[in-house]
């Protein structure tokens, strides 16, 4: 039997008939705001060559850890999903894999995932009947001839969905070929929206990352710096980092497994730095490493002005033979406890009160956002808090965030919404999601009349549009 798929113009309002109108009047002022996303990871090369997406695996399903993560907790075999592994490109035809998929629809009821993808199925595609094991290969059809027509290259997509600006995010080893060849192209002197790049120097930080001997001789060789010395290994993130300010960056990420900071004695950052250098550095002396990295980053972000964001308190990697057969990122990244106060003392002690430096918190840690970070973020004025993230980029996670920091950092002290995803099609999707829960958060403010319907109405704006542009500088 074949199940209607429908897009409920209520979905994730309150059900409070009261709060439900309020909401959707909020949700009015706000629904058509151009998508301002600031940090994720998209693929700059799909819009620098604006060549057609192969197939539905390939965009839908291969490159999104949330949904195969869940049929691999299911037994289903990443190879049979069309996910790439250490050796290359999966073998597996494609579809077969969306059949596989299809078939396994029912695992994600209730998951944000499930709503992402009915958002993508209707409104980007205009499907009308669910995705089942009946309908696969409709689906598959379908969605393979709308990718081959013009109307379905990213650059179309692009503009369709109404995307102001859009953040990549590059290793400072990575060339920039593709953000140049964007910004050389006519799409992007004629389109009102604009791709830029973030960076993320993890690589030639993180010395118990597998390829960082690698990624330091690249780092050298790009920057013509000496950067088995401090001296030159700092003088390369600054070149580096003016690279990318080049093409568009405004902002920096750190992927570290805490939010450790330090803030040694030249002297001892130096020889700090000689051991990892050497090859021989012990796990304590890498995580001094990183947190003294922090505070060089900040350092460097007073003269340059980029924007610091911090994701720590994932436990990477966590299945090893997985990350042994298919590499990083393939869904097997845990989220730890995480401390803030202690951790970020270092660095707020250096740089805290000054008003040049913007560094956005993100956490997977919940416990901490009243205990920790809204406090943190009330107080100094460098910090800002980045919106629900990961595990918690969900209907529910989204309203635990604004339930346990607006009453202690507020609403301005965070940075309204972005999307930090590898999947394109599901932009749009995320940020409706957001809006619609944050519409329905101050929506209950003003039935409780603890916020005027005009100041709602201001402040759902702001959440949804101006926050981002403000905290990015964009």
């Amino acid at each position: 039997m074949t199940r209607s798929l429908e897009l409920h113009p209520d979905r994730l309002f309150p059900a409070d008939p009261t709060t439900r109108g309020l909401a959707r009047e909020l949700y009015g002022a706000v629904k058509d705001l151009p998508i301002v996303s600031p940090h994720g990871h998209t693929d700059p090369r799909w819009f620098a060559d604006d060549a057609p997406f192969a197939d539905p695996v390939s965009l839908l399903l291969a490159p999104d850890h949330y949904l195969f993560r869940m049929l691999y907790s299911q037994g289903v075999a990443l190879s049979d999903l069309g996910v790439p592994d250490r050796s290359g490109p999966s073998a597996a035809d494609p579809r077969a894999a969306w059949r596989l998929f299809a078939a396994h629809q029912p695992l994600f009821r209730g998951t944000p995932s499930a709503l992402w993808l009915e958002h993508v199925f209707a409104a980007v595609f205009g499907f009308t009947e669910r995705l089942t094991e009946a309908t696969a290969d409709h689906y598959f059809d379908r969605i393979a001839e709308a990718l081959a027509t013009p109307a379905f290259r990213p650059r179309a997509l692009f503009d369709r969905f109404g995307i102001e600006v859009l953040a990549t995010t590059e290793s400072p080893v990575d060339t920039l070929d593709h953000h140049q060849a964007i910004q050389a192209s006519a799409w992007a002197k004629a389109s009102k929206g604009r791709v830029i790049t973030a960076y993320r120097p993890d690589a030639v930080i993180d010395a118990e990352h597998e390829q960082f001997p690698h990624a330091l001789r690249r780092f050298g060789d790009l920057t013509g710096e000496d950067v088995t010395s401090w001296s030159g290994y700092l003088a390369a993130h600054r070149k580096r980092r003016a690279d990318f300010i080049a093409v568009g960056a405004t902002s920096t990420d750190h992927g570290h497994p805490t939010a450790a900071t330090a803030d040694l004695a030249a002297v001892d950052a130096e020889r700090l730095f000689a051991a990892i250098v050497s090859g021989r550095a012990t796990a304590a002396e890498a995580e001094l490493f990183r947190a003294q990295m922090l505070t060089e980053m900040a350092r460097m972000s007073l003269d340059d002005g980029l924007v610091m964001q911090i994701h720590p308190g994932s436990f990477r990697n966590h299945n090893r033979p997985l990350f042994e057969s298919h590499g990083r990122d393939k869904g097997a990244d845990i989220p730890m406890p995480t401390d803030y106060v202690r951790s970020l003392k270092p660095l707020l002690d250096r740089f805290g009160a000054d008003p040049r430096l913007t560094l956005i918190l993100f956490t997977l840690d919940e416990t901490a956002y009243s205990r920790e970070l809204a406090p943190l973020a009330g107080h100094y004025p460098c910090l800002r808090l980045g919106p629900a993230w990961w595990f918690h980029d969900s209907p529910e996670g989204m309203r635990r965030f604004r339930e346990m920091t607006t009453e202690t950092a507020g609403f301005y002290n965070t940075v309204g919404f972005n999307d930090d995803t590898r999947a394109f099609l599901s932009i749009p999707a995320r940020h409706d999601m957001a809006r619609r829960i944050d519409c329905g958060y101050l929506a209950r403010l003003v039935a409780e009349h603890r916020l005027p319907l005009d100041e709602a109405r201001d402040t759902a704006v702001d959440l949804a549009y101006r926050l981002a542009k403000r905290a990015y500088k964009l």
